[in-house]
């Protein structure tokens, strides 16, 4: 059986095979080997290195926001954030016990932080808290000794120093949202800020600017070794905006506590040196983030505090109106400056009665009158006359019924109504009486304080269709010349008119604004008062006297509005003044402006920024 040649023969290719089958093996694995350490090696190489280098981004400072002069409004200011490492704690509850003396910590804080440790591999540091006050810094550094594990960062916030001034103007930054996300690798880092309203949205990404990295060599379960690289960002661009901090401020301690707006405008260049809106909030409550009850108490408050009453107002403009209604007018031939109209207290068209606000009636009024004494029949007839197209035609010519392109988000449109807009917007046919209504800024008329303003400076200038700026090069090269706006194409001597009749107002006495006019040698303010109402004055109110606004809630009373100009011999600035619910455009709008156009004439912003340019570029 040992003999047996068949079974050898057997056991002879079995051992052949099983030893063809190891070097076939072998083979394989020294092709394999051969591949990786010699044809592939600099590519393992590579990303060996690159497991064991990692390159992270870097925030870069956020571009500031100044006024005309270069006066900081929104600046950036180092941020303490307080971190923990547990790996480095020796006892972390005592280390959070002596934390909470230090510092506030709630339980809900410690929780969270506890949780976050437990997630987190104990090398990586879990931030305690955020935004700590300098001396809050000092007691953590004095303590250090029984903080084990403590580290402190300091990176950069967003800071406005001047709090609540402005703030419709600048806006606010805010952690990084869903719908933010644009692929930009700023937005997925930490803590990292956008701009979320105002210039600092319109801007954000010149003030963003860009990040810089920094490479750390990291061991194989990612812990920092050393740093091997840095490079430092790009920091955001600067942006120069037309406001005069000064009067922004003064125009806000003069509003007070009322809801109200303000804009004051270069006639000439379109700066806008002053746009209040009250009340205001303070956003660096949102650089820190909001809890849900500060949110809720913003938004329900009565007086709207996050609205930008300047821009996205939209207000009955009233007998500010009444300029408009003339000049269509006076363009159109149907009345001249001369023409007389008597004014009994009301005007009777079919069975409807149209009601002057001076119920006995002004007497026989021309143009100039009409306005001085904001008589509301003589306009009824004079918008009868001229009819609503022509009006609406010449309302747009002055910057009213569209938004002016002005570089803040939230600008609205107004409404200057005519026949084809009601038959498209609702159904029905235009009617003459919404004309008078219409002749007196009321009814379906809308404007906000920036497009009555703009109204205002492109009759004061009476040459160019003037537009509105907010944001602007640096100083030595920011201006702009009349000439580079559009012709507004109306015959001067009708300007001529329309401006008597302003003057008239603020100056001659009877004029409606003639108490608050600016008594001051040679410097002397035009304007126009006007009254819009917010609810409809049904006949029985009118005669039981109910209807006037001291009477009534406020809510329901009407908005104060005065427009004007300085000076009337030489027109540079122009203003809107609007109280809501203020009652009286002559008691309660008027006098706010006189005050604030004083303190505008004083500083004369427009021209010392004019005179730098000049001696710059000299």
């Amino acid at each position: 059986m040992h003999g047996d040649p068949d079974r050898t023969r057997v056991l002879s290719r079995r051992m052949m095979m099983l030893g063809l089958g190891q070097v076939g093996l072998l083979g394989a694995l020294i092709a394999r080997l051969y591949s990786l350490q010699v044809l592939e090696s600099d590519r393992y190489r590579l990303l060996s290195d690159e497991n064991r280098f990692s390159t992270r981004l870097l925030a870069p400072p956020r571009g500031r926001i100044l006024d005309r002069f270069g006066v900081p409004l929104a600046i950036n200011i180092p941020n303490f954030v307080i971190q923990v490492i547990s790996e480095r704690a020796e006892n972390l509850d005592k280390t959070l016990e002596t934390l909470t003396r230090l510092i506030p910590l709630t339980d809900q804080d410690c929780q969270r932080i506890r949780r976050e440790i437990e997630r987190r591999r104990s090398f990586v540091p879990v931030m305690v808290r955020e935004h700590l006050s300098w001396e809050e810094m000092v007691r953590i550094q004095v303590n250090f000794p029984d903080l084990s594990g403590v580290v402190i960062e300091q990176g950069l916030t967003r800071f406005y120093p001047l709090y609540e001034l402005g703030a419709h103007v600048l806006g606010y930054v805010a952690a990084v949202a869903e719908e933010d996300q644009t692929g930009d690798r700023l937005l997925e880092l930490p803590g990292f800020r956008v701009g979320k309203a105002g210039t600092e949205r319109l801007h954000d990404m010149a003030l963003r600017g860009r990040g810089g990295t920094y490479t750390v060599e990291v061991n194989a379960v990612g812990r920092i070794v050393k740093a091997v690289d840095w490079h430092e960002g790009e920091a955001g661009s600067d942006v120069h905006l037309t406001l005069d901090v000064r009067l922004q401020q003064f125009a806000a301690e003069r509003l007070g506590l009322e809801s109200a707006a303000v804009v004051v405008m270069d006639i000439l260049t379109g700066d806008v040196l002053t746009l209040v809106s009250t009340p205001s909030f303070d956003p660096n409550r949102f650089s820190r983030g909001l809890s849900a009850t500060e949110w809720k108490d913003l938004l329900s408050h009565p007086q709207a505090p996050l609205t930008n009453k300047a821009v996205a107002g939209q207000y009955a403009p009233g007998s500010t109106f009444k300029m408009i209604v003339a000049l269509a007018a006076l363009e159109a031939g149907v009345v001249t400056p001369e023409v007389r109209i008597h004014c009994f207290g009301s005007l009777s068209l079919g069975n409807a009665r149209f009601h002057c606000w001076k119920s006995g009636g002004h007497g026989t009024m021309d143009l100039v009158l009409g306005l001085q004494h904001s008589c509301d029949v003589y306009f009824y007839e004079v918008a009868r006359r001229v009819g609503i197209d022509r009006i609406a035609k010449m309302a747009r010519r002055f910057g009213l019924g569209a938004r002016l392109g002005f570089d803040l988000p939230g600008e609205q449109n107004g409404l200057v109504p005519e026949r084809t807009w009601k038959m498209q917007v609702l159904k029905e046919p235009w009617q003459l009486g919404e004309t008078l209504v219409a002749g007196i800024g009321q009814g379906f008329t809308l404007a906000t304080p920036l497009q009555l303003c703009t109204m205002v400076a492109r009759i004061a200038n009476g040459r160019a269709q003037v537009l509105p700026r907010l944001s602007r090069a640096p100083v030595t090269n920011g201006v702009r010349r009349p000439d580079q706006f559009e012709p507004l194409g109306v015959q001067p001597q009708n300007i001529a008119v329309v401006r008597q009749g302003m003057y008239a107002v603020s100056n001659v006495p009877g004029g409606t604004a003639y108490r608050a006019r600016l008594n001051q040698p040679g410097l002397v303010m035009s304007g126009k008062t006007g009254t819009s109402q917010v609810r409809r004055v049904t006949p029985r109110e009118r005669v039981s006297g109910v209807r006037k606004n001291q009477n009534l809630p406020w809510a329901q009373r009407d908005h104060a509005l005065f427009v004007a100009y300085a000076p009337e011999n030489d027109p540079r600035y122009a203003m809107v003044v609007i109280v809501e619910h203020g009652c009286s455009g002559s008691k309660a709008a008027a006098p706010v402006a006189r005050d604030i156009m004083r303190e505008v004439l004083k500083l004369d912003p427009a021209r010392v920024s004019t005179a730098i340019v000049r001696s710059t570029n000299h």
